[in-house]
């Protein structure tokens, strides 16, 4: 990201201590850039539309107006924005009401900055990142749902074993990582693999990776063996 635009970041955070810790390391993170920090769902609803914000940093538990509710209100006056839940709940009703919402990532407030970094680089650029105990939660979810995979059959091998990784809560750089390419390789794979499956994000080609009831195709081993949590 050298020589490019910092990422500006704002934080929604009832939690003093925690909202002013990560605003330090917001401001001592480079190329990222933090453009507020709100209390409550009514200040960032008044203040973050008002500023030049790429991604926001969302608790889900605000007092009145919940996290949740205040990312459904942003999302529909301001497309562009990006939301990350950074939340001490891995309840699946509440990360799929976030989803819903309009957030492109879920991650745990116990997750190391290393990986809220890289969380905020990949919704950014189009991603939707989560901790690997939170996708093992969408995993279960998707599993009791007994959700489909009718166009699987459409995709390459290696767009199977990316769409693998994707339901493992792997961000790009690690897909690349483990798979020895490119970042840039991944996201054209990603991009194929959404126009395949008639997608819009990687929680909706997650989605549709699971047959009724069964663990997905694209990467058995994913739910009998999943990634320890970091």
């Amino acid at each position: 990201m050298k020589d490019s635009k910092p990422i500006s970041v704002a934080v929604v955070e009832d939690d003093e201590r925690f909202r002013r810790s990560l605003a330090r390391w917001i401001l001592s993170t480079a190329n990222l850039h933090c453009s507020g920090t709100y209390a409550n769902a009514e200040e960032a609803l008044t203040s973050i539309p008002k500023g030049q914000t790429d991604v926001v940093l969302m608790d889900i538990n605000l007092p009145n107006i919940s996290g949740i509710d205040c990312v459904r209100r942003l999302k529909a006056e301001h497309p562009a924005l990006q939301f990350v839940m950074l939340t001490v709940y891995e309840d699946s009703d509440l990360i799929f009401k976030a989803l819903q919402a309009g957030a492109h990532g879920y991650l745990l407030k116990r997750s190391s900055p290393d990986k809220i970094f890289e969380a905020i680089l990949d919704v950014s650029q189009g991603g939707a990142p989560m901790s690997s105990n939170i996708a093992r939660k969408v995993v279960q979810s998707f599993e009791n749902k007994g959700l489909s995979f009718e166009d699987q059959a459409n995709l390459t091998p290696r767009e199977e074993q990316i769409l693998g990784c994707v339901v493992r809560g792997l961000i790009n750089k690690e897909i690349a990582d483990e798979l020895s390419v490119s970042i840039e390789t991944i996201r054209a794979h990603l991009k194929s693999i959404y126009e395949k499956l008639h997608v819009r994000s990687r929680t909706e080609a997650a989605l549709k990776a699971y047959p009724p009831g069964g663990i997905p195709r694209t990467d058995r081993r994913a739910v009998t063996t999943p990634n320890p949590g970091r």
